[in-house]
């Protein structure tokens, strides 16, 4: 897998006239070599692969990484000279690298590598695109853990909690279900900050009335899930359930027109168009989605700027918003990967209104 991992990278640079690539970020060293750890350098061509660590990995990356990777222990800061000397190993003239991850201070150090620098890093991201059957089942898992997690935090949660103890009983959930880590911080907004899109959680208590927007996610063998839904304390005023219909008939709206390779800012209006007929289009101020693997954030995106294409094997969430400031907001998401005829929703939380 790693291989074809790395023969597809290598085809994608030769079209642009590209020797190999210096790969530094953390997800990518992770998505090429099987390397956890960001202590470490890949350098790749079309006939060798050297990952570069110090002592402390070297054991690990033989493990993760050999016999794809040739491995190379090198000093604890992997000195430039240690790569440029990896790097005339390989012949390589023109070399990609992540320009979207490195730190100015990388970069002045690489510019005295003996190779042309070529910045790559759309071109490197979008190898990732596509996701696998392995891939795909680690996503899934990590949502039927997000899932399995908020079914027992509903049963938990109640007025007079503060948003914390919300969001601190969830994180424990998620990891007594199997979660490795979170995939980010989770959101928890109630009341008036349920308007604040990706509130923080602090000490307001919930009270009765109120929306309560929880958005979250977990990893499974690295892979991400981010699923959100917005539950009552007690029955919410009618505007807030009027809110919460029209959220719920938008992404419902999307999740029907969603299809393998149509446009992905086609799907973000199909929502849009919803929200807005019904007079709330100003304040749905954010992309309907995003896709999502080993970050939680990847291409393609759904947004009314997109040039994106759903194509088979690519992910998707689908979540639309109304944000009333002052009032409260509402937002409903799941996890979608396309597929040759259709997408599979990974999330099996209903979307329902529940009344705590």
């Amino acid at each position: 897998m790693l291989k074809e991992r790395c023969d597809k990278l290598m085809a994608a640079l030769a079209e642009q006239g590209i020797d190999g690539a210096l790969i530094t970020s953390r997800t990518n060293i992770r998505y090429f070599s099987d390397f956890t750890s960001d202590e470490a350098v890949l350098v790749i061509t079309s006939d060798r692969r050297f990952l570069l660590t110090d002592f402390r990995y070297t054991i690990q990356a033989k493990e993760l990484s050999a016999p794809d990777f040739e491995i190379v222990e090198t000093s604890r800061a992997i000195a430039t000279d240690e790569i440029s000397e990896t790097l005339a190993l390989t012949g390589m003239k023109k070399c990609a690298f992540e320009d979207g991850y490195l730190t100015v201070r990388a970069f002045n150090n690489y510019k005295d590598l003996p190779v042309e620098l070529v910045p790559m890093t759309p071109v490197i991201d979008r190898i990732r695109l596509v996701k696998n059957g392995f891939e795909v089942e680690c996503l899934q898992k990590a949502q039927s853990i997000a899932d399995a997690a908020f079914a027992e935090l509903v049963t938990k949660v109640h007025a007079g909690m503060t948003e914390k103890e919300v969001a601190n009983e969830l994180d424990h959930l998620l990891r007594v279900h199997g979660a490795e880590e979170n995939s980010f911080d989770t959101i928890v907004g109630s009341g008036p900050n349920g308007a604040l899109c990706h509130a923080t959680p602090g000490a307001r208590r919930l009270a009765e009335g109120d929306l309560v927007v929880i958005d979250f996610g977990c990893k499974y063998k690295g892979y991400c899930s981010d699923m959100t839904r917005t539950v009552a304390i007690g029955q919410p005023c009618d505007e807030l359930v009027k809110i919460y219909n029209i959220v719920r008939k938008a992404q419902q709206a999307a999740l029907d027109a969603l299809r393998p390779n149509m446009s992905a800012r086609e799907l973000d209006a199909v929502a849009r168009d919803v929200i807005t007929e019904e007079g709330y289009g100003p304040c749905f101020g954010h992309s309907l989605g995003h896709g999502f693997g080993l970050d939680i954030h990847e291409a393609p995106y759904a947004s009314t700027r997109s040039a994106d294409t759903l194509v088979p094997g690519s992910t998707i969430t689908v979540e639309p918003g109304i944000y009333v400031e002052g009032l409260g907001g509402v937002r409903i998401e799941d996890d979608c990967v396309l597929t040759e005829d259709g997408f599979i929703d990974l999330a099996h939380t209903t979307k329902d209104l529940i009344i705590i």
